[in-house]
C-alpha cells in the first residue's frame, strides 16, 4: 500500500485550490428544531439512569418508571390536564394520526365521516382522503374552506359537523406554514352541539405560544418546544376514543410502543424551560416576525400570508412570482440562511402548499421561517437583522439569473 503523507488533502475538495470562508450559518427553518440544551443536558443524563423498560418490576424497571410518571406530570401540568390523560408516542404525527383512529373507532357504529379544515397536517388529510377513496364515498371527508388569512369558515364548519354520520372533527390550533390561530371555542361549541369531541393539533404552537384550552383531544409534538422527537396525545376523561390494536398496560393503551424514558424526560426539561422563558421569548419573537414581514412586503410582487396579528408569534411565510421555491430556498442557503418552502408536513417534496392553495394566495417562490427558541440561537435578533437586510437582494437575484427580473 503506498503511503500517506498526512499533509495531503484528499477529501472532498482536494485539487480545487483555496476555498472563500464560508458564510456563517443562520438558522431560521426550526420547525422541528435543534434540542434545547437543556433538555440535550437532560437527555445524556437520563440516558444512565432511565434506560430501563418502565414495566419492568426490578429496582431498573421501576426507577424508569418513577421518572416517566414525572415527565407525565409535568407536560400534563403544562396543558392543563390529567397526568392519566396523556400519553406519549412515538412522534407528532403518529399522535395526530392515532389520535384520529381512536375517535373514529370508538364511534363507528354512528359512521366514519371526517371534518377538518383544508390546511390541515398531511398525517390528517392523506389517510382521510383515502379512507374517502377506498370507499368509493367522497362525503367520509369534508375539508372546510378557510379564508385568504387561513381562517376556518365558521359557518360551513357547523353545517359539516352537522352531518349525522361525522365523528371526526378536527382542526389545528394555529397553522405551522402560516402561524393563523383558529377559532377553537367557537368549533368546539359547534361540534358538541352534535355530541362530537373537537381534536386540537397543536404542535405547531405548543411551547411558543399560549397552550390552548378549547379542546377534547389534543396533540403535540416536543420538537416544537425544544424537545427531542415525541409525540404527545391528550385524551380528555369522559371522551369516547378507543383504538383496537393498543396494548391496555402501554400508555393508557394509546400505543403498542413504549416511550423511551430519556426522551420523555427530555421533553418534560424542555418543557419547563421554555415556560419558564415563553412571557418574554413570545412578545420578542413577535416583533422580530413583524420585521421579515415588512421586508418581505416591500419586495416587488411578494405576498405576506396569514393574519398579521392573531398569529403565532415565530412563523412567517411569504411568496414571490417569477421564481420557484427551490430556487429561493437554494439562494439563501447560499448566503447561509436556512429557510423552508412549501407546505410544512410535507416540504420535502417541494410542491406547491396545500396550504396556501386552500387559501388562494400566491404559491411561487415560497419562503417559509420559523423562528427557533433564543436558547438554540442566542444570536437571533442579529439573524433576523441580517436576514431581512438579504430578502429583496436574494430574490432579485434569482430572478436575475432566471431572465426574469424586469418583468
Amino acid at each position: 500500500m503506498a503511503s500517506h503523507d498526512p499533509g495531503t488533502n484528499v477529501g472532498p475538495g482536494a485539487g480545487r485550490g483555496p476555498e472563500r470562508p464560508a458564510a456563517p450559518r443562520r438558522l431560521l427553518d426550526a420547525a422541528a428544531g435543534p434540542l434545547h440544551p437543556a433538555a440535550r443536558s437532560t437527555l445524556l443524563a437520563a440516558v444512565d439512569v432511565g434506560w430501563a423498560d418502565p414495566a419492568r418490576l426490578h429496582a431498573e424497571g421501576r426507577r424508569a418508571r418513577g421518572l416517566l410518571d414525572r415527565a407525565r406530570e409535568v407536560v400534563a401540568a403544562g396543558l392543563g390536564a390529567r397526568p392519566g390523560e396523556v400519553s406519549f408516542l412515538p412522534s407528532g404525527p403518529t399522535a395526530l394520526a392515532r389520535a384520529v383512529d381512536g375517535i373514529t373507532y370508538a364511534a363507528r357504529r354512528r359512521g366514519a365521516r371526517t371534518v377538518t379544515s383544508a390546511v390541515e397536517h398531511s398525517a390528517v388529510l392523506v389517510p382521510a382522503r383515502a379512507r374517502a377513496a377506498a370507499a368509493a364515498d367522497p362525503t367520509l371527508l369534508e375539508e372546510v374552506a378557510v379564508d385568504a388569512r387561513g381562517r376556518v369558515d365558521l359557518r360551513a364548519w357547523a353545517a359539516a359537523v352537522a352531518h349525522p354520520a361525522t365523528v371526526v372533527a378536527a382542526l389545528q390550533s394555529a397553522n405551522g406554514e402560516v402561524g393563523t390561530r383558529q377559532p377553537l371555542g367557537e368549533a368546539r361549541a359547534a361540534a358538541a352541539a352534535h355530541g362530537l369531541p373537537l381534536l386540537v393539533d397543536a404542535s405547531a404552537g405548543l411551547g411558543r405560544d399560549t397552550a390552548p384550552t378549547e379542546w377534547d383531544v389534543l396533540v403535540g409534538d416536543a420538537r416544537s418546544w425544544g424537545g427531542p422527537p415525541l409525540g404527545v396525545l391528550v385524551v380528555r376523561e369522559g371522551v369516547r376514543w378507543h383504538w383496537d390494536g393498543a396494548r391496555a398496560d402501554v400508555e393508557h393503551g394509546r400505543t403498542d410502543v413504549t416511550p423511551w424514558v430519556p426522551l420523555a424526560l427530555a421533553a418534560a426539561e424542555a418543557w419547563q424551560q421554555t415556560a419558564a422563558t415563553r412571557p418574554a421569548d413570545a412578545p420578542a419573537a413577535h416583533a422580530l416576525v413583524d420585521r421579515i414581514r415588512a421586508a418581505a412586503a416591500e419586495v416587488p410582487d411578494t405576498e405576506v400570508v396569514g393574519d398579521p396579528d392573531d398569529r403565532l408569534p415565530h412563523v412567517v411565510t411569504f411568496s414571490s412570482l417569477y421564481v420557484d421555491g427551490e430556487a429561493v430556498v437554494g439562494a439563501f442557503d447560499a448566503a447561509g440562511f436556512a429557510v423552508a418552502s412549501g407546505s410544512a408536513c410535507t416540504s420535502s417534496t417541494l410542491e406547491p402548499s396545500h396550504v396556501l392553495a386552500a387559501m388562494g394566495v400566491l404559491t411561487h417562490g415560497n419562503v417559509r421561517v420559523t423562528l427557533p427558541l433564543p436558547a438554540v440561537s442566542p444570536a437571533l435578533a442579529a439573524d433576523v437583522d441580517a436576514f431581512v437586510e438579504t430578502v429583496a437582494p436574494t430574490v432579485r437575484a434569482v430572478r436575475d439569473r432566471l431572465g426574469v427580473g424586469d418583468l
